[in-house]
């Protein structure tokens, strides 16, 4: 039996028992229809299948060929591309197969791709403060009458509040939630339709205008969402190995894991009983010894020792999972320090796989 110590390094390695107990707290408070996964935080249909397992039949995602790869995976109940695109054939041909496939649309470039393309579904994407995507709230309803002009069902309007999600703060956490979901439900008046598609992990349990919650990271979480106090436990980390260890007194050493192990747009990862200094290209340099503020979530109740040395082992812990995953091509499925599973990552990059 293949053991974590004997993994090869860099290596992703998922707790099986945590990934369950988050999957269970969230389908407890967001059952079946209620919970839309959003597939692009772990890129990995094997781990979709638990989702469904637990009752969430229909997905989001942010590529076409995240979209793809559910559909052949036999997971193409309800599929929407939560993303505008300007070439949707490759959506329409997905959905030829059967899939249902719908794309959130904000303008009348992305309605006029996807008639073409053959969508035959749509969400008016709306701005509610993220400056990212998504049409003016007031224009929504326009939109949506140019849509269904051009033979496209309306299903309804989806709206992220991302510029909140992450706030620490629990209290305007809520109010920013609330004033974005202010936005998109007057223009859910003006656009019609069944769906209010909307949140993520971190408002998980603060939408109730949402009708669907688009959560991803909750599933695995990272040092970022583990500041916001949520029941969501970290279910993975990034194994590395010492491959240096500074001369005495300076008091140092350096892992196999570095800026292409990890998503570092949310910071340096996190060592448990220890200190990132900084990630180069291959490397991470850190120094053991917990710090005062570190209160880095442990992925298995595990500290680091005082005196690193070459060979040792370390786990580390992303700042941001969605990136992370994208830098590797498996995870290696842990129950308890055995090795029990591998699962590819097979929703990672921007076309289908040779």
């Amino acid at each position: 039996m293949t053991r974590i110590e004997d993994l090869p390094t860099p290596a992703l390695v998922l707790d099986a028992a945590r990934l369950e107990a988050n999957l269970a707290t969230m389908a407890k408070a967001h059952p079946g229809a209620a919970l839309r996964p959003h597939v692009k935080a772990h890129k990995c249909t094997a781990l979709a299948r638990r989702q469904a397992a637990q009752g969430h039949r229909s997905f989001c995602a942010a590529t076409i060929r995240e979209i793809e790869g559910m559909a052949e995976a036999g997971l193409g109940d309800d599929l929407l591309l939560a993303n505008e695109v300007l070439d949707a054939t490759r959506l329409g041909a997905v959905a030829a197969t059967g899939a249902r496939v719908t794309v959130a649309v904000d303008s009348d470039e992305t309605i006029a791709a996807a008639a073409k393309g053959g969508v035959g579904e749509v969400l008016i994407d709306v701005n509610v403060g993220l400056p990212r995507c998504g049409c003016a709230p007031d224009d929504a309803g326009r939109l949506a009458e140019r849509a269904r002009a051009a033979g496209l069902v309306v299903r309804g309007v989806m709206g992220y509040e991302g510029h909140v999600v992450g706030n620490p703060d629990r209290a305007a956490r809520e109010a920013g939630c609330r004033a974005s979901m202010e936005q998109l439900v007057a223009a859910h008046a003006d656009v019609g339709g069944e769906v209010i598609s909307a949140g993520g992990t971190g408002t998980w349990d603060c939408n109730p205008w949402a009708n669907e919650i688009q959560a991803g990271s909750y599933a695995l979480m990272d040092t970022a969402y583990a500041t916001l106090d949520l029941p969501f436990e970290q279910a993975f980390f990034v194994l590395s190995t010492v491959v240096s260890v500074a001369p005495a007194g300076a008091g140092y050493a350096i892992g196999d894991a570095g800026l292409k192990a990890f998503g570092m747009d949310h910071g340096n990862p996190a060592l448990p009983g220890g200190r990132v200094l900084f990630c180069s290209d291959e490397h991470v340099t850190f120094v053991p010894g917990r710090a005062e503020d570190d209160t880095a979530p442990s992925p298995i109740d595990w500290e680091l020792g005082a005196k690193p040395a070459v060979g040792d082992r370390i786990r580390l812990v992303p700042a941001h999972v969605d990136p992370t995953l994208a830098y590797h091509d498996r995870l290696y499925v842990a129950d308890g320090e055995e090795i029990v599973d591998e699962w590819a990552i097979d929703l990672r990059g921007w076309t289908a796989a040779d």
